[in-house]
């Protein structure tokens, strides 16, 4: 059974900080380097699922949360909780817990989710598709601007609300509207090409959602989801849950 948010009124917030992260803490929603540099992908990684749930209590009324509560999200103790959010510039108050809506406030601009930033996707295939139609995005902080693609039967068409762009239009299109964000959903074969138009076009950050291992110079970050990998994953539990 979960354990149910904690609904108590405002009092004094307190100064203590855990010795850990001492001189990484600024106010809420402005890390500093430092924090940066603490706060490692596990966590980042959380952040999203805490922010989640700290979005439901707030429509549900609740002023402030426990670290105990939140750690259910990911079955952690607290401490690790305290830990993870004490990076954004948040720190609790003894028997309050955290007051929701600035936790809110404090992981949507570590994240840069504050800011809504703008992205291409090339590939238009299925997932790309689906991707598009996602509306999910737009709580993260993400709007795909445009969509690219190499097949002359999507060009000038009409996807998810998005005009179908031919690719060496990319360049210009990211160029004029300042986009360094872009989503690369095309086959196999063409990952790489895509790849290397995005960095010419001023692409800083790639969302790889193909299998290949791109060839991307420095300066330009990767992150690969692979679903296959999640899939294998998802499989190995399962045969083995079953035995």
């Amino acid at each position: 059974m979960k354990a149910k948010p904690q609904i108590v009124k405002a009092g004094p917030r307190s100064q203590a900080i855990d010795p850990l992260l001492q001189g990484a803490i600024t106010p809420a929603g402005t890390p500093s380097p430092e924090a940066v540099q603490k706060a490692g992908a596990a966590c980042v990684r959380r952040l999203p699922a805490y922010l989640q749930l700290l979005r439901v209590l707030q429509g549900e009324g609740h002023e402030h949360v426990s670290g105990t509560v939140l750690a259910s999200t990911h079955n952690l103790e607290p401490v690790i909780v305290r830990k993870d959010l004490a990076v954004t510039g948040i720190s609790g108050t003894p028997r309050l817990g955290f007051r929701v809506t600035e936790l809110i406030a404090a992981i949507e601009a570590f994240l840069g989710w504050n800011n809504q930033t703008k992205a291409v996707l090339v590939g238009v295939g299925n997932l790309g598709t689906a991707l598009l139609g996602y509306r999910g995005f737009e709580n993260l902080g993400l709007r795909i601007a445009g969509a690219f693609d190499s097949d002359p039967k999507l060009i000038g068409t009409w996807v998810q609300g998005r005009h179908v762009q031919s690719m060496p239009k990319l360049p210009p299109f990211a160029r004029r509207l300042g986009i360094t964000l872009g989503v690369l959903t095309v086959p196999v074969a063409a990952a790489q090409e895509a790849a290397d138009l995005m960095v010419r076009a001023g692409i800083l950050g790639i969302w790889n959602f193909t299998p290949v291992k791109l060839q991307i110079p420095d300066g330009v970050v990767v992150q690969k989801e692979d679903l296959a990998e999640g899939l294998a994953v998802l499989s190995h539990r399962l045969r083995h849950s079953r035995s």
